[in-house]
């Protein structure tokens, strides 16, 4: 975010998907053809109006997101949508489509990753030749950010001290990565298991996923960024990587531009159920925020790894996960474990007459937690050992909820 607003004045939407053959499913490295055939040449990012296309680490993935920061949400997500069907109107050129879901289901990401070539990406390079981005959770994987705006460090602390507690939740919510090379895991969200084994070499980049309790700019940079500096120093002597770029934890401080970036939430079938999701996690944080469940100073005290447990749990078992940890029981007044659906739907009817961002997305967000998370529903669909037909109609499915607006399942 360019300018300095203050909580909840913008938010700034990024949602990536994969370009793949409409027929065959397989990924398509062409994002550069893409944007060079809408601008006249390759850049790293173009702009289409309301919306802006930018390359990512691998190409056959490309990434929609708002031209700066945008205070409605409502009218955003109908520019997603139509940016969607623009580019994928355009990509018929290639015989090609966009994909929806946090994981290609079938992709082996050894012989599929084709790393961004152009312009300044020395960065890129950098990051392949220490971790090898040829794995799932560099090259298979789709998500959504969510960037939220903060104007000092006493903004900066409620902000923080409220996404740390709503980060373990959102598994529950928006998993819809249940399965990796044509089999079903067992786990719902195999996107955010990869991303939490990734770094696994310079262990403090990723930390425990939830952040750690800091909550003044100073702090951060001392007890997160210069750590992740000086270990990832031995490999990379020319200084190429920087502490804010490189680190991975489940919402980053993004201090250059006064944002907190949510990292965690899978991509769903269709930007309405996206803004479903979107809807929800902002208003549950304005209202952990505003101190709605609990005061700030008791917020402060969660600590990162008790909440890293009910992280996993959920995406492992995605709504179905019981939570059973006290602080979050606590927190959102509940006297006995229940599901992470369940916990939703709680938050959810305490919240949806109250904010005008949720109140647009009601009837979608009620819809979601009613028929579970896209990984559910898509679980619900396949056989227990589902055979490559089957995959490929499911994900031909999801391909044209996506292009169509339409909930899948």
């Amino acid at each position: 975010m360019s300018q300095t607003l203050r909580l909840f004045e913008g938010y700034g939407i990024e949602m990536e998907y994969m370009i793949v053959d409409r027929q065959t499913l397989a990924v398509k490295p062409i994002c550069d053809q893409v944007i060079e055939a809408l601008s006249g040449e390759i850049t790293n990012e173009i702009s289409l109006g309301r919306i802006n296309l930018s390359n990512e680490l691998v190409l056959h993935v490309i990434e929609f997101k708002g031209n700066g920061p945008q205070k409605d949400l409502v009218r955003l997500a109908s520019s997603f949508q139509s940016e969607i069907q623009r580019v994928n109107a355009l990509l018929e050129k290639w015989n090609a489509c966009l994909l929806p879901t946090a994981m290609h289901p079938t992709m082996d990401p050894l012989k599929d990753t084709k790393i961004w070539p152009h312009g300044q990406n020395t960065i890129y390079e950098t990051y392949n030749r220490i971790f090898d981005c040829k794995g799932h959770g560099w090259s298979n994987l789709q998500s959504v950010h969510i960037n939220l705006p903060f104007a000092d460090d006493a903004e900066f602390a409620k902000l923080h001290a409220a996404i740390r507690i709503a980060l373990p939740l959102l598994p529950g919510l928006a998993a819809s990565s249940p399965v990796v090379e044509g089999k079903i895991t067992g786990i719902h969200d195999n996107r955010l298991n990869f991303y939490s084994q990734n770094q696994k070499r310079i262990p403090s980049i990723i930390g425990d996923i939830i952040p750690e309790a800091v909550f003044t700019q100073k702090d951060y940079e001392e007890k997160i960024l210069r750590r992740i500096e000086r270990d990832i120093q031995p490999f990379d002597s020319e200084g190429i990587l920087e502490g804010e770029w490189l680190n991975s934890r489940g919402a980053i401080a993004r201090f250059e531009r006064n944002a907190i970036e949510i990292r965690v939430l899978d991509i769903q079938e269709c930007v309405a159920a996206d803004f479903a999701v979107i809807g929800l996690v902002v208003s549950l944080v304005k209202s952990l925020v505003d101190e709605r469940w609990m005061p700030l100073s008791e917020q402060k005290a969660a600590h990162e790894k008790e909440l890293q447990k009910t992280f996993m749990g959920a995406l492992r078992d995605g709504g179905a996960f019981e939570v059973n940890d006290p602080f979050l029981l606590r927190c959102f007044g509940q006297k006995k474990p229940l599901s992470l659906q369940s916990l939703w739907r709680h938050i959810f009817a305490q919240l949806v007459n109250e904010d005008y961002q949720v109140k647009h997305f009601a009837e979608q967000a009620d819809t979601l937690l009613q028929k579970g998370t896209l990984s559910h529903r898509i679980l619900k669909k396949l056989p227990a050992l589902p055979a490559p037909q089957d995959i490929h109609r499911t994900w031909q499915t999801l391909a044209a909820s996506l292009n169509e607006g339409t909930f899948y399942g």
